[in-house]
């Protein structure tokens, strides 16, 4: 027979059924069991064919740095995920998962709906014709990378993030085990940067992608000195250099916060 395990709170035992009650804090309030609609609210569409209905999370910073390389215009709409813009019925219709960032292709009657942001980049990057290596070799070496990022970015976000900064009690099982897998895709990266100016032979959505991933660490975590950031020196030093980009500086703007964002970027002159 195997020994009790300790638990957290003292005495906390899994129910057979689990059943539904709020949670705590910022991120765990907005969180049901639940998909669909809790209010009924159209999404804005502006003039543009690109409509984008976003925060400036990493998964959202992702597309309008693209965008913004891309060099076309579009629409980049606010959604306040805190007062739940995602849960109403025009966003839920655009994508049934309730996260941002999602987008409609207009250039499509009816409107083309794109959600998941890896898909968002992978769909734009191949209707733009840039971004993506055309050596076929290269391409595939782009799409490891990208689908790296896709399954590594909840033990960042949703793990290491959440219990690190957000949770409203701190666990250190939960910090440690998070943290732990976040050092060790760190190190993955830095490993395979050796040498490398790019994630791939040249600069493609897999740097669009993993970048603000990697900043979310020190920006919105402030977890740089806790997890040791500036050891990794070969992301650092990548990290700068996609900064350094003029586009990717004005996506990382785009639906962001502070004094430096542009709420919603509907033009070029938006950022004037």
């Amino acid at each position: 027979m195997s020994e009790e395990k300790p638990s957290f709170p003292e005495g906390y035992k899994p129910q057979k059924v689990w059943t539904y009650t709020e949670q705590e804090g910022k991120m765990g309030g907005m969180n049901k069991p639940t998909a669909g609609k809790r209010s009924d609210e159209p999404l804005p569409v502006g003039d543009h064919p690109i409509q984008l209905y976003s925060l400036g999370t990493p998964n959202g910073m992702k597309c309008t740095i693209l965008l913004e390389e891309l060099g076309v215009e579009y629409d980049a709409w606010y959604i306040d995920i805190f007062q739940l813009k995602q849960f109403t019925s025009g966003f839920v219709e655009m994508n049934p998962n309730s996260k941002i960032p999602c987008m409609s292709d207009n250039d499509f009657t009816p409107p083309l709906r794109v959600f998941e942001s890896g898909h968002i980049l992978k769909y734009l990057a191949e209707k733009y014709g840039k971004f993506i290596p055309e050596d076929p070799r290269e391409r595939v070496e782009c799409f490891n990378w990208l689908f790296w990022l896709q399954g590594s970015a909840p033990y960042i976000g949703g793990g290491f993030g959440h219990f690190y900064n957000y949770a409203p009690v701190k666990i250190e099982y939960a910090i440690d085990r998070f943290t732990l897998e976040t050092k060790r895709l760190l190190d993955v990266l830095d490993k395979h940067l050796e040498g490398r100016e790019w994630v791939c032979a040249e600069y493609s959505i897999a740097d669009m992608a993993i970048m603000p991933w990697i900043m979310c660490i020190y920006k919105f975590y402030n977890a740089a000195e806790f997890i040791d950031y500036a050891s990794y020196k070969n992301v650092v030093a990548w990290v700068k250099r996609v900064e350094e980009r003029p586009a990717a500086a004005r996506g990382l703007r785009v639906n962001g916060f502070g004094d430096t964002a542009v709420k919603e970027r509907h033009s070029a002159k938006d950022f004037e």
